[in-house]
């Protein structure tokens, strides 16, 4: 008597931690810069340097980089750019995780504000969130089948569990050129830059699959034109490729996070030797996994007319996806320039950035309250102040649809800017319009009792030669073939034939003929 097994792949999260950064610094002007009179915009981002893993704890060392746009008294050019770095080393718990598994981290920046202390000193303090995720690939052996031995029958019971066929992480290098348009001048020195991805799509095939969409790129840059000394331009640079993946296929379904891992510009000349060139490189960072449902068929019972079998169980947890789909959300709003904020002459970019605030399982759906935060670069009429900006809050409440799922449930929301519109109204008030996507992935979490191992001992024989050979039985409520050829030593095939059944659908009240198999046996 041989158990037939089958390895089901699942992904399931070991442990998971979260850690709220405090980070500030000072920061002095370099001697080359002019003094800061405003600060009109700045922007941060996580850069993580080193992950240690220990048993119960990660070490992760990393550092915050920040720009900030700020207006000087220099007649010349009165704005400029001032960077830098602070840098953090801290130690998350993790009470499961063990030396040499690998973790996830991801960060959200919630607030950042440079400081003015005086016009040569500037402070910067910044809260980070930093969340740490370590999942576990294992195989549940499943019980389907027994081989060896004629006398044992046994059934099965069906499930649907989601398996996860692909988990791995791979990086695409974005390359490509902006060439500035004759209407804008030299590139002197770039002081304020944004890239952000924007819509990416997958389709998948076999043993690969394509990406497409889009890099917004907005620069604002010293000019060589003494006119105009600061320009700023902004373009769409799209792009598409193929990335192998083995084990792929176009029905499997697909869960890929896309970051940005690093990015660059650099002004280069162009043939006539006239810095106009602007070489971007990005390389996103893709987490993927892929998943497709797989119909189980679990070895539910076994027993044997001719030996006492005791079935041993444990329970195996399996997960079902239950939903993956970007819901989308529309929002607007108008922005309002306070009293002591110069006038909007025109409105040069916009940058928004989600931030959830809290998920909440309703009946069969996700709620999801969050806002946009969006800061707007704007042209002031003054030219000795020539730029400024603006921010807003909008916020937003989705119930993303998710039937059947239960208080038990993982799930996973994704949000992302697809997309964001601003409008001058007039001197004083802009209109914003954002489409937001929310990604959602939930996992129906299953337990289900599946027999590991079997044992076998002899029959209680007397009992047995005390109970009549043949009987005439009459179906109750709740009987089922299986069960009655168990209880009284038979097979369903040999009451089916006894009876002149032709399927195993049974009514109360139906009257059956039962002769015990095991009296051939004795």
């Amino acid at each position: 008597m041989e158990l037939i097994k089958k390895n089901v792949h699942m992904n399931k999260l070991k442990c998971q931690s979260s850690l709220q950064l405090t980070l500030d610094d000072d920061f002095n002007v370099p001697d080359v810069k002019p003094d800061i009179y405003k600060i009109i915009k700045e922007q941060g981002a996580i850069k993580i340097n080193d992950v240690k893993m220990l048993n119960g704890k990660l070490m992760v060392k990393g550092v915050l980089c920040f720009n900030m746009l700020y207006l000087s008294d220099e007649n010349i050019r009165p704005v400029h750019n001032m960077s830098g770095e602070v840098p953090f080393d801290e130690t998350i718990h993790l009470d499961d995780a063990c030396a040499g598994d690998e973790a996830i981290i991801n960060w959200e920046l919630e607030d950042m504000t440079p400081g003015l202390i005086n016009s040569r000193k500037i402070s910067v303090k910044a809260i980070v969130r930093l969340t740490v995720l370590v999942e576990e690939l294992y195989d549940e052996a499943t019980a389907v089948s027994i081989e060896g031995d004629d006398d044992i029958q046994f059934i099965n019971k069906n499930i649907t569990v989601t398996d996860i066929a692909v988990d791995k992480k791979d990086t695409y290098r974005i390359k490509d050129q902006i060439h500035l348009p004759s209407n804008k001048g030299n590139i002197s020195e770039i002081l304020y830059s944004e890239l952000e991805l924007r819509n990416p799509e997958v389709r998948l095939m076999d043993d690969k699959f394509s990406v497409k969409g889009e890099i917004l790129v907005f620069i604002l840059y010293a000019s060589e034109n003494d006119d105009n000394p600061v320009e700023y331009f902004e373009t769409e640079l799209p792009f598409s490729t193929m990335v192998d993946c083995s084990g792929c296929t176009e029905d499997m379904i697909d869960n890929i996070d896309f970051s940005i891992a690093s990015k660059s510009l650099e002004v280069v000349p162009d043939a006539d030797g006239e810095e106009r060139i602007i070489d971007v490189e990005v390389v996103l960072e893709m987490g993927i996994k892929m998943y497709e449902e797989e119909e189980l068929e679990l070895l539910n019972d076994v027993y044997s007319p001719a030996k006492d079998l005791v079935p041993v169980l444990k329970d195996a947890h399996y997960e079902n996806l239950l939903v993956k789909n970007n819901s989308k959300v529309r929002v607007n709003d108008r922005v309002k320039i306070t009293g002591n904020q110069p006038e909007i002459l025109q409105v040069c970019h916009a940058a928004g950035e989600i931030k959830v605030d809290d998920i909440e399982p309703v009946e069969n759906g996700l709620e999801v309250n969050g806002v946009l935060e969006v800061q707007i670069l704007y042209i002031c009429a003054d030219d000795s102040k020539p730029f400024n900006s603006v921010k807003g809050i909008i916020p937003f409440n989705q119930t993303i649809e998710a039937k059947g799922i239960k208080p038990s449930s993982i799930y996973r929301v994704k949000p992302a800017l697809e997309q964001l519109s601003v409008m001058m109204l007039d001197s004083e008030e802009i209109e914003l319009k954002a489409g937001i996507g929310l990604n959602t992935v939930v996992f129906d979490t299953l337990t289900e009792p599946i027999i590991t191992d079997i044992d076998a001992y002899e029959l209680d024989y007397e009992k047995i030669q005390s109970m009549p050979s043949i009987v005439g039985y009459v179906v109750k409520a709740q009987d089922s073939l299986w069960n009655i050829a168990k209880n009284y030593y038979t097979t369903v095939d040999r009451i089916k034939e006894l009876n002149d059944l032709e399927d195993e659908n049974l009514k109360v009240g139906d009257k059956l003929i039962l002769m015990k198999k095991v009296d051939r046996l004795l």
